[in-house]
């Protein structure tokens, strides 16, 4: 029997939905950045 991931999205579609340049494409996305500045987080989240 083998196990399944439910969660299996590929890195490349993560990195498009969450990654730092669609960040930076939008004025929302842009806070949300800039937001995790402040608070001194690492910005590359979707790497891990």
């Amino acid at each position: 029997m083998t196990t399944h991931y439910s969660k299996r999205r590929s890195k490349i579609k993560r990195n498009r939905l969450m990654g730092f340049r669609s960040r930076m494409k939008t004025k929302s996305g842009r806070k949300i950045i800039n937001n995790k500045r402040r608070r001194g987080q690492m910005l590359n989240a979707a790497k891990r």
